[in-house]
C-alpha cells in the first residue's frame, strides 16, 4: 500500500493523470455538445456531468502539484467522479439490455468511467475534506439530480428514454452512496485534522 501512495503522488504520475483528465474532460464536453445546443441557458452548467467531474479533479491534481489543496474541490471531485463514473457504466450496460448493442465507443466509455470512479477514491488518503465540504458537495449533487430528472436535462441515452423515473430514483441513491463512501474513506483524516 505504501508503494501505491508513492506512485499516486509522484510528480510524473500526477502530470500523466492531469494530461489524461484534461483529454477526457475535453472529449466529455464535445460528447455533450449536441445536447447543450438545445439546452436552456439556465441549465447549461448542469448538463455535462462527467466532464465537470473530471474538471474538478483537474483542479485537485493541480493542487497536489503546486502544494495547494482545496477540500471543497477534493470533495466535489471525489463524489462526482464516483457517482458519474458508476452512473455512466450503468447507462451504457443498461442500454445494451434495452436493445442497443454495445460498440467500441460504449466499451471505451465503460472503461474510462470505471477509471473515473476509481481515481477519485484512490486519492482519498490525500484529501483534506471537512464535513462542510461534503455537505456542499451533496447539495450540489442532489441539485443536479433535480435539474436532470425534474427539469429533464439528464444525459440522453435513446434506448433508455422510457426509464427516466427509474434512472432518476437510482441516481438519487447513487448520489447519497457517493457522499457516504467518500465520508467513510476520509473519516480518519477528519478526526486527526479537525
Amino acid at each position: 500500500m505504501a508503494y501505491l501512495r508513492i506512485i499516486l503522488m509522484n510528480k510524473l504520475f500526477l502530470v500523466l493523470m492531469l494530461i489524461i483528465n484534461i483529454a477526457g474532460t475535453i472529449y466529455g464536453y464535445i460528447w455533450y455538445e449536441y445536447q447543450m445546443k438545445d439546452t436552456p441557458v439556465q441549465f447549461l452548467l448542469f448538463v455535462p456531468d462527467s466532464p465537470t467531474a473530471s474538471l474538478f479533479f483537474i483542479f485537485v491534481l493541480l493542487g497536489f502539484l503546486i502544494g495547494k489543496n482545496s477540500g471543497l474541490f477534493q470533495a466535489l471531485a471525489a463524489v462526482s467522479l464516483f457517482k458519474y463514473g458508476i452512473w455512466a457504466v450503468g447507462m451504457n450496460v443498461g442500454g445494451s439490455f434495452a436493445g442497443e448493442p454495445l460498440d467500441w465507443i460504449n466499451y471505451m466509455l465503460i472503461i474510462s468511467h470505471l477509471g473515473m470512479a476509481a481515481e477519485g477514491l484512490l486519492y482519498a488518503p490525500f484529501y483534506r475534506i471537512k464535513a462542510v465540504h461534503l455537505m456542499i458537495a451533496m447539495v450540489i449533487l442532489l441539485h443536479n439530480d433535480i435539474i436532470d430528472y425534474v427539469f429533464g436535462m439528464m444525459p440522453r441515452y435513446p434506448a433508455l428514454q422510457g426509464y427516466s423515473q427509474q434512472i432518476g430514483y437510482f441516481t438519487f441513491w447513487l448520489s447519497l452512496l457517493s457522499v457516504f463512501i467518500v465520508w467513510i474513506l476520509t473519516a480518519s483524516k477528519r478526526r486527526i485534522t479537525q
